[in-house]
């Protein structure tokens, strides 16, 4: 799993100023935060007056029960095929935003929030991967009436893999954007990793409070994304309450990765694409570079296994939107047992 880019912010007082001097600088902190906070407002009132005019996204959706829990579920498409969409840490159903209208008249759509992120209800469950898995499973029974391709990325990927050890019989293909499987070195001190960013996210979960500061934190999501897309996100992701839940997954993931090594998922029998993003994060290259490795080491473990290059970042359904429509409408011309057409 690759986290995503938040940006935290500190500031401390002066130190060793005269008593004069801290006078001074008190009072022109004193006005520098009146100038934040009417700063704040102004903000705050612009994005009401932009959300009232239209700019976030207008798809409605549905709450549907799993688990004892709630998560928001949006359909679109027309067609005889479905296709069902799981979002990577930190995101949810407007991460597909991009690619669904390309796909909106060859099938059913069902891309939804998991619990605690978006719409979906808040849950003060700590949920494991396992759960995350059921309730994906649940939803699909509830929602999904025939066989469908299962799209997931980046975290989502685990999570995916483990439903299909429920869902095998119904899958009619599996892609995979930009996964990491759990027997990527990334994973050998996650534990470690897990905790400093808990840290910093703890930081952020607090400033995301001002929105200027919300927006600062989600600067990588805002230059990939539809402008309407980044708008909803911003008010329902990059809120406290959506930080608090990408903390408790990404803790989620590092108690998970012990038991996925040792018991790992059962390989999908489905015909199965992993898309890799090729473009390294800044200062990552040799950790991108064995991420992709182990991405090809294991899809070279399954029946009916093909891995991709692609030239994008993390965020591929963000960036190529097009190539994962395309390989979504390759799994689903598919005929079990017959071999997958080029490229």
């Amino acid at each position: 799993m690759r986290a995503h880019s938040w940006v935290v912010v500190s500031t401390r007082p002066p130190e060793n100023a005269c008593t004069t001097r801290r006078r001074t600088g008190w009072r022109s902190s004193s006005v520098m935060s009146m100038a934040l906070l009417f700063h704040e407002r102004y903000h705050y009132l612009n994005w009401k007056r932009k959300a009232a005019e239209g700019n976030m996204r207008q798809e409605t959706g549905r709450a549907v029960r799993v688990n004892g829990r709630t998560v928001h579920v949006e359909e679109s498409g027309e067609g005889p095929d479905w296709v069902v969409f799981e979002a990577g840490q930190g995101l949810g159903r407007t991460s597909w935003d991009a690619v669904l209208p390309l796909l909106a008249d060859r099938a059913r759509l069902v891309a939804y929030d998991r619990a605690g992120f978006g719409r979906s209800g808040r849950t003060a469950a700590c949920l494991d991967i396992d759960d995350l898995a059921a309730d994906l499973v649940a939803m699909v029974e509830a929602v999904v009436p025939d066989r469908f391709v299962l799209v997931a990325h980046s975290m989502g990927g685990l999570v995916a893999r483990r439903a299909a050890e429920s869902l095998q019989p119904r899958l009619r293909g599996l892609l995979l954007v930009d996964p990491t499987p759990e027997s990527a070195p990334v994973y050998d001190t996650f534990d470690q990793t897990a905790a400093k960013v808990d840290r910093a996210l703890s930081v952020t979960q607090q400033l995301v409070r001002f929105r200027p500061l919300a927006r600062m934190a989600s600067g990588n999501i805002r230059r990939v994304f539809p402008a309407d897309t980044y708008a909803t996100m911003l008010a329902e992701d990059f809120v406290p309450d959506g930080i608090a839940q990408t903390r408790k997954e990404m803790r989620a993931v590092a108690a998970a990765i012990p038991r996925l090594r040792a018991e790992p998922p059962a390989l999908p029998t489905c015909p199965t694409v992993l898309l890799s993003a090729s473009r390294p994060a800044k200062g990552r290259a040799a950790q991108h570079a064995a991420i992709a490795e182990h991405q090809r080491r294991w899809i070279d473990t399954l029946p009916d296994g093909r891995f991709e290059e692609v030239d994008a970042g993390h965020l591929l359904q963000a960036e190529r939107p097009d190539t994962v429509a395309d390989r979504v409408g390759h799994l689903l011309d598919r005929v079990p047992g017959r071999s997958a057409p080029p490229a």
